[in-house]
């Protein structure tokens, strides 16, 4: 009975390796079978790379050859165009023998010409002086006339300053206060008057800009005067204006403090007091 039961053991147990040995080799069989899927897969990717490797090398050859032919066609052309460039120049150079030997003999005479050169040279060094001094007064006339020139453009802006500011001056009294007013206009008329007379003068320094030195400064002892004479008037009517202002100022602030001492406000005025 126990070497019954042991041999229907050793059976079972050989049945169950034998089993196990078949479930073994299948699955060897299962993971060689997808090892060699996956190398065919690998190599067949490999393979296309390379195919594709190849024949970017194929097509990059080929165009390289191409351009190589184009550029050899365009070499045959510049070829061509340079030997027919060349046959030109040939041409030229044999028709331009004939100058050349015109010019030759023309070197010839200018040579014997060139005898002659000092008794030139010196003619040529008397004109230069001649035309040094020529130039030398022009400079010194420019330079007069541009002095002139200058004198007179400062005299009018001069003048166009002292007739803006007195103008300024007079539109300024005349908005900010309503008396005087009889008295600046006398003293503006007098001053456009003296301008009539300054315009006269400027006159005559163009005039004289062409006379002699003293004549010139004859006329320039003048516009001094006249000048000075404007220096003054516009001080006086300075400290005029100075002293209107200042009584207008002071009226201003009186009102001012009247109006707040009464309990007024200002805003009821309706208006802005100029200062």
């Amino acid at each position: 009975e126990i070497e019954a039961k042991y041999t229907q053991k050793i059976h079972a147990l050989r049945d169950e390796l034998d089993l196990r040995r078949k479930t073994e080799i299948h699955e060897v069989e299962e993971r060689k079978n997808s090892h060699i899927s996956e190398l065919m897969r690998n190599h067949e990717r490999a393979f296309s790379d390379i195919k594709n490797y190849y024949n970017d090398i194929t097509i990059q050859n080929l165009a390289l050859i191409n351009l190589l032919k184009e550029q050899i066609d365009e070499m045959k052309k510049k070829e061509a165009y340079l030997e027919k460039e060349k046959a030109d120049v040939l041409l030229e150079n044999k028709q331009l023998k004939e100058p050349l030997q015109q010019v030759r003999e023309q070197l010839a005479e200018l040579q014997k010409k060139l005898a002659h050169y000092d008794k030139d040279k010196l003619a040529l060094t008397n004109a230069k002086a001649h035309l040094k001094v020529t130039q030398k007064q022009l400079k010194d006339l420019q330079w007069e006339h541009e002095v002139l020139e200058q004198r007179f453009i400062k005299v009018q802006a001069e003048r166009d300053e002292l007739y803006q500011k007195f103008t300024k001056a007079i539109h300024e009294v005349q908005q900010k206060t309503g008396f005087k007013n009889l008295l600046l206009e006398r003293k503006l008329k007098g001053l456009l008057d003296v301008l009539e007379k300054k315009e006269v003068e400027l006159s005559e320094v163009l005039a004289a800009s062409n006379l002699e030195p003293g004549t010139l400064s004859l006329v320039s002892h003048k516009l001094e005067d006249v000048l000075s004479s404007k220096n003054a008037t516009i001080k006086d009517l300075q400290l005029q204006l100075a002293q209107v202002c200042k009584a207008h100022d002071d009226m201003l602030q009186t009102f001012k403090a009247k109006l707040t001492a009464s309990g007024i406000p200002l805003d009821n005025l309706g208006f802005k007091p100029l200062a």
